[in-house]
């Protein structure tokens, strides 16, 4: 067995409506069924997330293109694979599906093995999806929990200390430790080293000056 699929159908056809809900229950998957293209809109709009929503073309009230167009301008919350179900087998009559968003299309009267095909080609789509779905909140998430340094920082002209948006004065160290992934370690520059130990500086001048006279 697959994935368990959530499928709206929407066949105005008794038999193939009946005919569509035994054989997809069969296949394990969850199903809710309508007449009519108007309540297949209805169903989706009241919230529930389907996965794929088989269509008939020619029904009442509203033609399942014209469902298909609209369930796709409400892909921003939730995505479905849909299915035009249909007795129209000209090239532009399948262009035009394709057009209003279908993903993929069944002529009339279907055949089971077929539409499991079709189904199963929906199931590998829609798990490709979600797991897409996925990795980009876990993405988000993670951008959302990096620490960054941006911004102008208040700097003190003397102690050299940081001020948060606390207005609370730290160290550069804690600063940068507190707001960045960055670690810190110590070290002294050349300048500050020649000011803290200029002897230092001087016996490292002598040993040189020792050194060049004693090769030359």
């Amino acid at each position: 067995m697959g994935v368990i699929m959530k499928i709206l159908v929407a066949e105005d056809d008794m038999v193939s409506n009946k005919l569509l809900v035994a054989n997809l229950k069969k296949w394990g998957h969850e199903v809710v069924s309508v007449l009519n293209g108007k309540d297949a809109h209805s169903k989706y709009l009241e919230g529930t997330d389907f996965d794929i929503a088989i269509l008939d073309w020619m029904m009442p009230d509203m033609e399942g293109v014209e469902v298909c167009k609209r369930i796709k301008e409400h892909n921003a919350h939730s995505f479905a694979y849909v299915i035009i179900l249909t007795a129209k087998t000209q090239t532009e009559d399948i262009v035009k599906a394709l057009d209003c968003g279908a993903d993929d299309y069944i002529t009339k009267p279907f055949v089971a093995a077929e539409l499991r095909a079709r189904v199963m080609a929906g199931e590998r789509i829609v798990t490709l999806e979600r797991s897409l779905r996925k990795s980009i909140v876990e993405l988000e998430q993670a951008l959302s929990e990096v620490k960054t340094l941006q911004g102008i920082l208040p700097v003190c002209a003397w102690c050299k200390r940081v001020r948060d948006d606390s207005d609370y004065w730290h160290t550069v160290e804690e600063y940068i430790s507190n707001h960045s992934e960055a670690e810190i370690s110590h070290s002294i520059c050349p300048t500050c080293l020649a000011e803290r130990y200029p002897d230092d500086d001087k016996e490292e001048e002598t040993a040189s000056s020792k050194a060049t006279v004693t090769t030359s």
